[in-house]
């Protein structure tokens, strides 16, 4: 099997991660129109940057997702 291939758990996985991490950014963008402290929305700004950032990288991943079963005698 290819490395640049990810298994159906690993698929799944990497799907559930980016699922988290968007639901957080939308999380942190909708609170933060809701709070007044500069310290916590500046928390809350820096959360939404790394979620941001780690989106990017899970994007990545899913250019060797698995969708479809293997047959016998694929590599």
């Amino acid at each position: 099997m290819e490395k640049d291939t990810l298994a159906f758990h690993e698929t799944m996985e990497a799907h559930e991660i980016l699922n988290y991490k968007t639901i957080s950014v939308l999380k942190s963008k909708l609170m933060q129109g809701l709070c007044f402290d500069n310290d916590l929305k500046a928390l809350m700004d820096k959360d939404v940057q790394q979620s941001i950032a780690a989106i990017e990288e899970l994007k990545g991943f899913y250019k060797g997702a698995r969708t479809k079963p293997m047959k016998e005698g694929d590599q």
